[in-house]
């Protein structure tokens, strides 16, 4: 108890410093905030109970947080008290290296907008050697409906798939194929394999382009990836419904002619299948939110949203793909994966609600219509829960209109409760414990994937 007091009060200490630096503009501008500022150092404590919970599940080791004097490196590390195998020191050891090289900022206060907010972090090679597989993706899917029809249906598939697909950062396909590349066998690795993993990593961007043209066509939205949204296309219009349902049959098609003779193909296509139930599920419970009243939202019915309708299709369905590619069957493994990477799920949804509101969209590619929507997201949850009686009223009055005024006056309001600045603390705690939750799983895949779908992919700094 007394080594759980002492990370406690370390903790307080961080994030008391965490405050006070990313505070001061805020500070300066509003004296409303001393008070906001003096509860959520009081309110530090729970930070604390969250790590020491965590530190309960993994009895291998005590959690400390180190002292330095840079609090945008500070790191979590790993104490091992009974340190017998040599094995487990050099773990330990190259932990540390790899944990000293946290240098991270905080995002929302010290850039404009996050990097993985505009385009991947992959190399320009492995883009492009992605990308070199487009094409035969779409001669594959035109040939195989040219059987059916070999003008009309085949030339129009062709221009939803490259409208549609390939126009954005493209990280969750590309997540899958740099789990592949870590999770093979080197005899493994061959040019087919790496190929057949482009094209699973396409069926997964195909999937995604089903979901967000439904959407766009359900929130009337107007821009997707720094382009009208394909329903919003003159000659297109409600056609994009059908356009979805197309590109949701041609991941089966494509997933067949790759994979149909594998021992892992019946895997392939159950996961699909089931993180698409579960994503209209999330799809589902964010329309009907937005029927609600604000004063309804919560914090669970927001993290249920969030997992339902982006955590499981953007971050497990990648790796979980490749781990059947690579004979993964273990279902201990599965679970310890999906946890945590449906946790880096909530962790970036929160900063994409963040960007909707915040960001520009000449950067981000998207004009954000989140208040208009009236959404159930991060901002609103905390706002609801921080506001006043009058501020209250305000986003009963407000919240869910499209008026550009009252539009404003909600952004407003976020700025007055220092929303940014809380946003901006809730990061650095967030993505401190997921690193934490990282270091404790015991079985299954290799520390550095997880390390390597934040920082390569997402452009998390690890």
């Amino acid at each position: 108890m007394q080594k759980f007091a002492e990370t406690l009060s370390i903790t307080k200490c961080v994030l008391i410093k965490v405050l006070r630096e990313s505070c001061i503009d805020y500070v300066k501008r509003d004296n409303r905030s001393n008070k906001m500022l003096s509860t959520m150092i009081r309110a530090g404590g729970s930070v604390g109970r969250q790590l020491i919970r965590s530190a309960e599940v993994a009895p291998a080791g005590v959690r400390t947080i180190s002292k330095s004097s840079e609090v945008n490196s500070d790191y979590m590390t790993m104490r091992d008290n009974n340190p017998t195998p040599k094995v487990s020191r050099d773990y330990q050891s190259k932990m540390q290296i790899r944990l000293k090289k946290v240098s991270r900022t905080l995002s929302t206060l010290n850039c404009s907008v996050p990097e993985a907010a505009t385009h991947t972090a992959v190399s320009k090679s492995e883009s492009r050697e992605f990308m070199a597989v487009f094409p035969d993706l779409v001669r594959d899917l035109t040939d195989y409906i040219k059987k059916y029809d070999e003008k009309v249906a085949a030339k129009w598939f062709a221009r939803a798939l490259q409208y549609n697909v390939p126009q954005g950062k493209k990280n969750r396909g590309l997540a899958a194929v740099l789990a592949y590349r870590m999770l093979a066998k080197s005899h493994e690795l061959t040019p087919e394999n790496i190929r057949r993993a482009h094209y699973l990593g396409w069926c997964i961007e195909m999937f995604q382009s089903v979901f967000l043209i439904c959407d766009d066509v359900m929130d009337g939205s107007q821009t997707r990836r720094g382009q009208p949204c394909w329903y919003k296309v003159d000659d297109v219009k409600l056609t994009a419904v059908n356009d979805a349902l197309m590109l949701d049959a041609a991941i089966f098609h494509v997933l067949k002619k790759q994979f149909g003779d594998e021992p892992y193909y019946n895997k392939l296509v159950e996961m699909f299948n089931e993180i698409k139930f579960i994503t209209t599920v999330g799809q589902s419970l964010d329309l009907q939110s937005a029927k609600l009243d604000v004063t309804q939202y919560t914090m669970d019915l927001y993290k249920s949203i969030v997992s339902h309708k982006t955590a499981y299709y953007t971050f497990y369905l990648p790796v979980a793909l490749a781990m059947h590619m690579t004979g993964f069957n273990d279902p201990e493994v599965f679970r310890q994966t999906k946890t945590i990477l449906l946790e880096i799920g909530r962790f970036f949804q929160a900063q994409d609600d963040f960007l909707d509101c915040f960001g520009d969209p000449a950067v981000t590619g998207k004009i954000g219509t989140d208040i208009e929507e009236g959404k159930c997201t991060w901002l609103a949850v905390v706002c609801m829960q921080r506001a006043s009686d009058e501020q209250k009223d305000i986003m009963k009055e407000f919240y869910g209109s499209s008026d550009p005024e009252k539009v404003a006056r909600v952004k407003k309001l976020y700025e007055e409760l220092g929303l940014p600045t809380t946003y901006a603390i809730y990061e650095e705690e967030s993505y401190n414990i997921i690193k934490t939750h990282i270091q404790q799983i015991s079985r299954g895949l290799p520390h550095e994937l997880f390390f390597k779908i934040m920082e390569k992919i997402y452009r998390r700094d690890c």
